[in-house]
């Protein structure tokens, strides 16, 4: 059906209900004589007459009873999915579908969506756990959650928690046997966990700085992991040495579960941020959910 054919069937339902040309031009908002030249046309086209014109009173023929007993349900049904997506413009309901890393799912977006999802059932969260740079326009995601260097600089990125480190850890009973890496380098003498990233393809180096000076050291291990979970229990057993987020092992370190080592090469960097396209059509429970996020510390940012 196109665009002519459906308004000339609605001037003719508008009649048809109101059984007058006068009152279906006032509510269709037009002049008694457009309406009847819509409705004439109508007829012409489809070669039967829909309406019976008399000087007092307009009703449907035998044909036009029957078309408007077919297409008046079809287009009430239609305003009701009308009035049905204007709810989600009123009151924040909907799916939304995040990317995360699993520390980013955990420090970050759980305990934001434990503020907002007990007050608003109608908002569903769908999070997807990946260490890649997924394309989230192409894989139909809302957003994801990275670190900010990682962010592509086309994307709209809300700073969603504070600097982070990195953190070279390793169980008392591994440091039992070895001794303690006074530098990067020294790390090749070690068994270290190693992690494999699908963006990296081959095995993750770890990153240092002191001084402003940058090293990358691609340590050897007999254990390789995707992900900071099996890596972070791995090293507790005291299989070797892992380089994970601070905040993950922070509990372990202070319980004396884990140690800690060359933390002086191991600076701040920038958190965890929300991003997502800078042309999607935010919904309210997207717009919720960006609030909740949002870092509100001193280092609290946006950047298109």
């Amino acid at each position: 059906m196109d665009r002519d054919n459906a308004s000339d069937l609605l001037a003719f339902l508008a009649v048809a209900r109101e059984r007058s040309f006068t009152r279906a031009a006032i509510k269709l908002g037009m002049s008694q004589s457009a309406l009847s030249q819509i409705v004439r046309a109508l007829e012409e086209r489809l070669g039967v007459r829909l309406l019976s014109r008399t000087t007092r009173n307009v009703a449907p023929t035998q044909a036009g009873e029957k078309l408007f007993r077919s297409i008046a349900p079809k287009f009430e049904e239609m305003d009701v999915e009308l009035a049905a997506l204007g709810e989600f413009r009123e009151k924040p309901a909907g799916t939304i579908r995040i990317t995360a890393t699993e520390n980013a799912a955990d420090a970050v977006l759980l305990p934001a969506l434990e503020k907002i999802l007990p007050n608003y059932p109608d908002i569903k969260v769908e999070v997807i756990i990946d260490y890649g740079l997924s394309n989230i326009v192409a894989e139909q995601y809302d957003a994801g959650i990275r670190p900010g260097g990682l962010v592509a600089k086309d994307m709209i990125a809300v700073r969603v928690g504070p600097d982070m480190r990195m953190a070279v850890i390793g169980a008392p009973s591994y440091f039992a046997r070895r001794k303690k890496p006074r530098t990067p380098q020294d790390l090749t003498e070690h068994n270290c966990l190693n992690l494999r990233l699908p963006t990296h393809g081959g095995l993750y180096a770890w990153e240092f700085e002191k001084n402003g000076r940058d090293l990358n050291v691609r340590v050897e291990g007999q254990l390789v992991f995707n992900g900071a979970g099996a890596l972070l229990s791995a090293a507790l057993r005291g299989f070797g040495l892992a380089y994970i987020t601070e905040t993950q092992v922070q509990p372990y370190l202070a319980s004396g579960q884990l140690v800690r080592v060359l933390a002086d090469w191991c600076p701040p960097f920038s958190g965890y941020h929300l991003y997502y396209p800078s042309r999607r059509q935010s919904s309210p429970a997207f717009s919720l959910l960006v609030e909740a996020l949002r870092y509100r510390g001193r280092q609290n940012n946006t950047r298109p």
